[in-house]
């Protein structure tokens, strides 16, 4: 039977929900995107979310990077507290880089994972399968509860991920990996489950692909957006309360010729301090380089050989584009990252400017002389917070009380809607 009592995750209380709670993170979901849209008339839905249910800028975490988000927004916690801070990070023990999507490196489980622990029925889906086996750490779904990617939409099994013949149930044809239809898959199969099923907690995880190539107002990224905008309006339609999040903003990077503004740090580190004594990483890296070069605004530098701290930030602070530079324990305090995962000191980079490691590692030829989109930095960190219904009178008064954190958008949609 299912067990109503309210869920505890990291010190919030979550009730069960009174109507189906969809959550998608829109990733690359910048500000200006939906600035834009609504000032071309094309996302309706959207639009009525923010003028009639509730609207804000919410703080994301850092780094500003796909891994890190969606684990807050899933967790209801800050990294420092859920131990995802990059997309992958240098053991210090093998001087090994590790990949930081395996579910064994989530300190905690998703709300959607508590919720299916109690009987309730979850939905989690994502456009890439890297983030899969994180989010569905601890489900259980053997209740009707669902875990899947569209990238490997059709290797689903009952045991792995709570459905089978995904394909066939959904009716779309399998997507490209590098397409908008990636994303639009994980929303209709949302709107089928939600159909379907009635689940009580669905989350939906898109890609952002089309935001690395193509800038606010482009016709690719309004076509995208009113697609997705038309998917947001059926589910509401279907009686359910919808909420938008991002898990990172997106910012142009190139000069005025059109070239990257790139900070090639390790190259420069080598040159100033003697090579072999640093090693730069940048935890953008994942297996899509594709659409952005692995090039962001966030990296970390591991001490490899006879040199101080001091030596590092001397070279760093004063380069042109770096807004800051971190000892450890510095930026584990101020941006709430776990500290036995950091390096020895952390670098951000300002709006424009992107950091590399040497030049001769970063292949940009993917970006086919189109300007560079990325993310990373503190300027991509504020993120549009929407839910399609008005808040009840506490958390409104909660919203007004400080920023808000994008890992509050799960208490919002399910708590404060009532």
């Amino acid at each position: 039977k299912m067990n109503k009592d309210k869920i505890e995750l990291n010190g919030v209380n979550y009730i069960w929900p009174v109507k189906p709670v969809v959550v998608i993170c829109i990733d690359g979901g910048d500000q200006e995107y939906y600035e834009s849209g609504v000032q071309d008339g094309i996302i309706p839905n959207i639009e009525n979310f923010m003028k009639n249910g509730f609207y804000s800028i919410a703080q994301g975490s850092m780094p500003s990077f796909t891994c890190p988000n969606n684990m807050s927004i899933v967790t209801g916690s800050e990294p420092k507290i859920h131990g995802i801070s990059g997309n992958y990070y240098l053991d210090k023990i093998t001087g090994e880089p590790v990949v930081m999507t395996g579910p064994e490196l989530l300190r905690s489980v998703s709300i959607m994972t508590k919720f299916s622990q109690k009987g309730a029925t979850v939905v989690s889906i994502t456009a890439k399968d890297k983030l899969r086996k994180q989010l569905q750490k601890g489900m259980d779904l053997s209740g009707g509860s669902v875990s899947f990617s569209s990238q490997y939409v059709e290797k689903c099994t009952l045991t792995e991920n709570g459905i089978e013949n995904t394909l066939d149930f959904v009716g779309i044809p399998k997507p490209d990996m590098y397409s908008a239809e990636l994303s639009l898959f994980v929303l209709e199969a949302g709107i089928k489950l939600l159909k379907e099923r009635r689940p009580n907690i669905l989350y939906l995880s898109l890609t952002d692909f089309i935001q690395h190539s193509h800038a606010p107002g482009s016709p690719v990224a309004n076509q995208f957006y009113s697609d997705m905008d038309e998917c947001f309006g059926r589910l509401q339609e279907l009686d359910a309360v919808v909420a938008l999040i991002a898990d990172h903003g997106m910012g142009d990077k190139a000069d005025e010729n059109g070239d990257p503004n790139v900070i090639w740090l390790q190259d420069i580190l080598n040159q100033e301090l003697g090579s072999g004594l640093t090693k730069v990483i940048c935890p953008i890296t994942d297996a899509f380089v594709g659409h952005h070069g692995s090039l962001g605004g966030f990296v970390r530098i591991y001490i490899t050989g006879e040199i101080s701290h001091e030596a590092i930030i001397d070279v760093t602070e004063n380069l042109h584009g770096i807004e800051r530079v971190y000892l450890a324990e510095e930026v584990s305090k101020d941006l709430e990252l776990p500290l036995d995962r950091e390096a020895d000191v952390a670098v951000i980079a300002d709006k424009k400017t992107v950091i590399g490691g040497s030049e001769e590692d970063h292949d940009l030829s993917a970006l086919k002389g189109e300007r560079l989109r990325t993310h990373g930095s503190l300027h991509e960190a504020h993120i549009p917070f929407v839910i399609s219904e008005p808040l009840n009178n506490e958390y409104q008064d909660k919203a007004g009380e400080k920023k808000l954190r994008s890992h509050q958008i799960f208490d919002f949609a399910i708590n404060g809607t009532i």
